[in-house]
């Protein structure tokens, strides 16, 4: 007689590929349309299932956590980063935590590289000008940005992100410089040339460009707070593909109003979709709708990391991408 499969509820469409595959391992549950689970909808699945896979718009916190079943043995969340999950309350439950690292490192750095030369290049404004059809021809002062060879680039987070985003803007002719937990292996700076700075205040006040690469946690919740922010050159820019929090969004909305800084580049936002109304309105700032990941490649490979996560466990061995607390 076969065993039973798994029961597994998944909160959000996933490629098509991914849900086939799912469905052909797994007596899955999938959501009909591309909308987050309300919180009642969250609730009957931790009720119901052996297996759930949230995406980042879950808050998967000890409230409802509380409220899980005997089954639930496995949050395969569907993403990297877990600021969204109760990784303790959910240890303390005997519920296993897995994400999926390394899917989206590539194009999450192009999409870094891709706000750098949009603000510093002014690509919005220009495209503006054409899609009004307020463009007379070619002029010498026209639309003047920046060359980004020789800048200093200072990348907070030098992870496998950060390590990519300097890979990249190494190519471009940019001058590396990083603030990190601790410095990275000698060879990996030595690769990119890079400057290692213990004090994040020294570095961003001589930066650039600074990106942000590093996760939200306790610690980095508004790491670049308005005090910090006001260390920045008038004409560095900042761009971030990270998480929201890490920056204070109101206090960076009235320095690019002020002029007291040159741009940024902002993939990722403090409160999710309710993005202060001010900063949708500067023509020195480019929005981005979360799209860091958005490519039909990293979006499968995610899924197939989520895929091999269950499989391992439901096979009696660790997932390969589980998280622990204090790891993060």
């Amino acid at each position: 007689m076969p065993s039973q499969k798994l029961s597994v509820v998944v909160t959000r469409r996933l490629p098509e590929v991914v849900e086939t595959r799912m469905s052909e391992l797994f007596d899955v549950k999938l959501r009909s349309d591309d909308t987050p689970m309300s919180r009642e909808e969250l609730t009957e699945s931790v009720k119901t299932a052996d297996v759930l896979v949230p995406t980042l718009t879950d808050q998967i916190d000890a409230g409802l956590l509380g409220q899980a079943g005997e089954k639930l043995k496995l949050i395969a969340n569907y993403g990297a980063g877990v600021d969204h999950i109760d990784i303790h309350t959910a240890r303390q439950r005997g519920i296993l935590v897995s994400n999926t690292p390394g899917a989206v490192t590539d194009d999450t750095a192009d999409m870094t590289l891709a706000l750098i030369l949009a603000v510093t290049r002014r690509i919005p404004e220009g495209l503006s000008v054409m899609q009004s059809g307020n463009w007379d021809g070619w002029s010498p002062t026209a639309l003047m940005g920046g060359r980004i060879a020789g800048r200093r680039l200072g990348i907070l987070g030098m992870g496998r992100i950060g390590q990519a985003v300097a890979r990249r803007a190494r190519v471009f002719g940019m001058q590396i410089h990083y603030h990190n937990r601790k410095p990275v292996h000698q060879g990996i700076a030595d690769e990119f040339e890079a400057t290692y700075w213990e004090s994040l205040d020294q570095m961003i006040s001589r930066m650039d460009v600074v990106s942000v690469n590093c996760p939200h946690t306790p610690s980095t919740y508004h790491l670049l707070n308005a005090r910090r922010l006001k260390l920045m050159k008038p004409d560095a820019v900042i761009v971030n593909t990270s998480r929201g929090e890490v920056i204070d969004e109101n206090a960076l909305t009235r320095m690019l109003r002020a002029g007291e800084l040159a741009a940024a580049g902002l993939d990722v936002f403090e409160h999710g979709t309710q993005i202060n109304p001010r900063l949708r309105e500067l023509s020195n700032v480019v929005l981005l709708p979360h799209m860091g990941s958005a490519t039909l490649e990293g979006r499968v490979e995610m899924g197939e990391k989520v895929l091999l996560n269950i499989k391992t466990f439901d096979d009696g061995h660790r997932p390969p991408d589980q998280i622990v607390p204090g790891m993060l």
